[in-house]
């Protein structure tokens, strides 16, 4: 009886093989599928573009004063006032159209109107020593009270409330994840005297928590960020605690346990990686929060100190003037909360994306 040969391999198309997956690409494919997620992630990159980059190419700088400037309205057309002297260089100062009016209080009405419209025109004004003409110097957000373009701090102020956000959440997740999976790993008294001290933390007002800090420690910039990372932990070690428990049980931990592995290298290099998903998800969320927080103190006086300006400061400076100078309010009241929203939609966005229960069989 004859013996059929062996029949060659068949070769295997490359077009044929399926790539391979995994949560973080079936992630990233679900979040793209999410218009909402989708529009917070671009809104937040281009506000931080802005806030980066844009003070460079306004053209002022965010503590320069002209107060004969103060309080001009959005893209309000100014005025170069110059004043010959008879001994040095000509002074120059800016004024805004729209109060030219007062340099010439001692002329009649019609005077003075006549005055406006020819300088308005693009024509030069003459009284004694001082000349008037327009100029190209534009603030498209308007003044502050002191003369400062509003732009230029509103873009500084984003840069600083962005910082704040940032480093606070990275202060609480470093503090929340290793705390939370100690915990949450070791169980027992361990765990009990950690959360419990967690407890107490979280009972007391935050408040009198950053108003003790600063009384210990002086009231400077890194000490905000500090202040606000050491109560914003407390949230992401419940969270964190809550994963290490429901993992350390599962067979991978357990053989790790068994080969004699280091409990420090369990909890770094097999736990913790393990809830990053949820850890992303927590930092998106707690950034606006810590936003609100740095507003909240800035309200109260404890948050960054001038000439520096953040968005919560901004908004308070605003909420002063808002019946004579509402874009004082509008302008930063706007870039924090699409800021907040953005960060919100993706955060949410990245929940329901990296959410193992919602991966397709």
């Amino acid at each position: 009886m004859a013996v059929a040969p062996f029949a060659a391999p068949v070769p295997v198309q490359a077009e044929s093989l399926e790539r391979g997956s995994s949560l973080w690409r079936d992630g990233w494919l679900r979040l793209q599928q999410n218009r909402i997620a989708l529009f917070g992630l671009w809104t937040f990159m281009l506000i931080g573009i802005l806030c980066l980059g844009g003070p460079f190419f306004t053209g002022y700088s965010y503590e320069s004063t002209e107060i004969s400037l103060r309080a001009s309205a959005p893209l309000e057309r100014i005025v170069l006032k110059t004043e010959f002297r008879k001994v040095g260089e000509p002074r120059e100062s800016y004024l805004a159209l729209s109060s030219l009016e007062d340099e010439f209080l001692g002329q009649s009405p019609a005077e003075r109107r006549a005055i406006i419209e020819r300088v308005e025109n693009g024509n030069e004004f003459r009284e004694g020593n001082a000349a008037y003409r327009l100029s190209n110097q534009r603030h498209v957000f308007g003044t502050d009270p002191l003369g400062r373009d509003l732009l230029t701090r509103v873009l500084i102020g984003g840069r600083i409330s962005l910082a704040v956000g940032f480093a606070a959440t990275l202060v609480s997740i470093v503090i929340g994840v290793v705390w939370g999976a100690v915990a949450g790993f070791a169980g027992g008294k361990v765990d009990t005297v950690m959360m419990r001290f967690a407890d107490i933390l979280y009972a007391l007002p935050f408040t009198v928590i950053v108003i003790l800090l600063m009384v210990i420690f002086g009231r400077n910039f890194v000490l905000l960020f500090v202040a606000i990372g050491a109560v914003e932990w407390l949230n992401m070690s419940r969270i964190v605690r809550g994963q290490i428990i429901a993992l350390k049980n599962q067979e991978f931990i357990e053989a790790a346990i068994s080969l004699g592995l280091p409990t420090h290298r369990i909890i770094f290099r097999h736990l913790i990686p393990n809830v990053m998903g949820s850890i992303i998800i927590y930092t998106t969320l707690t950034v606006p929060n810590v936003m609100l927080l740095e507003a909240v103190l800035s309200f109260l006086g404890l948050g960054v100190q001038p000439p520096l300006s953040s968005w919560g400061v901004l908004i308070d400076e605003g909420s002063r003037t808002m019946e004579t100078s509402l874009w004082l309010l509008f302008f930063p009241a706007v870039f924090f909360t699409l800021t907040l929203f953005s960060l919100n939609f993706l955060g949410d966005g990245l929940r329901d994306a990296l959410d193992p229960k919602s991966s397709k069989d």
